[in-house]
């Protein structure tokens, strides 16, 4: 069967294409698919830390798969029913998230901006690039908000991510939770933001004068490798 497959940041680059096809037998399961991804397209040297999802969710690598699945293979990345979830290229602000929770029946709002420094790693950064799966981006931060409500009893929360180029000093992230004391009002946006980093498929690419990084996996394309064969072409 022919599965089509989401690429994004360093794979994405790598191979120049935002989606792929690749052959795997019926009945693969997803230890299959990568093996056949790495053989389709050996300019990938390896996948150190990237991992599999369909239909929205990360699976395993004895997951069988189907033909009609939405497939990606999701790089490391850099990090309920009521809550305000979105991936937007928009401007964000302190203000427009915290007023996203606002309630009288609660005493605290607490608030998180992320924003792009000058300097990582020895490096002068000149702005950040970032790269969401959507669909996917959402409904995991919709799960962050579940397990919000779950420990601290809040279902006002607000968590808002930009997409694209972000200039130096510019948020790009912004988390509001409402609660009725400031103490787990703290404790939950910092659970916000540290769960974002480990299960929300959106990258960060660091862009200096002359070059530039994705964070998380610096190591995917060797530079040595034939490029990809030409009877190779993405799925439009």
């Amino acid at each position: 069967m022919l599965l089509s497959v989401r690429l994004f940041a360093t794979l994405r680059e790598a191979l120049g294409a935002a989606q792929v096809a690749v052959e795997v037998p019926d009945g693969a399961t997803v230890r299959d698919f990568t093996s056949a991804f790495k053989a389709q397209y050996p300019r990938v040297r390896d996948l150190p830390g990237a991992r599999v999802s369909v239909n929205y969710e990360y699976v395993d690598d004895d997951h069988v798969l189907q033909p009609s699945d939405e497939v990606a293979l999701i790089p490391p990345v850099s990090g309920g029913a009521a809550g305000h979830y979105e991936i937007t290229p928009d401007e964000l602000t302190a203000d427009s998230v915290a007023s996203l929770v606002v309630s009288p029946d609660h005493g605290a709002i607490t608030v998180f901006l992320g924003t792009s420094r000058r300097m990582s790693r020895g490096r002068e950064v000149a702005y950040l690039e970032y790269e969401a799966y959507p669909e996917m981006a959402i409904r995991k931060l919709q799960q962050i908000g579940d397990e919000i409500l779950e420990r601290w009893g809040t279902d006002r929360i607000a968590i808002r991510h930009r997409v694209g180029r972000v200039e130096l000093g510019i948020a790009s992230v912004a988390i509001a939770v409402a609660t009725e004391h400031r103490a787990e009002g703290f404790a939950a946006c910092q659970y916000a933001i540290d769960r974002l980093k480990e299960i929300v498929p959106i990258w960060k690419k660091e862009v200096w004068v002359g070059g530039g990084e994705w964070i998380g996996w610096d190591c995917a394309v060797d530079p040595l490798a034939p490029p990809p064969p030409a009877v190779t072409t993405p799925v439009e």
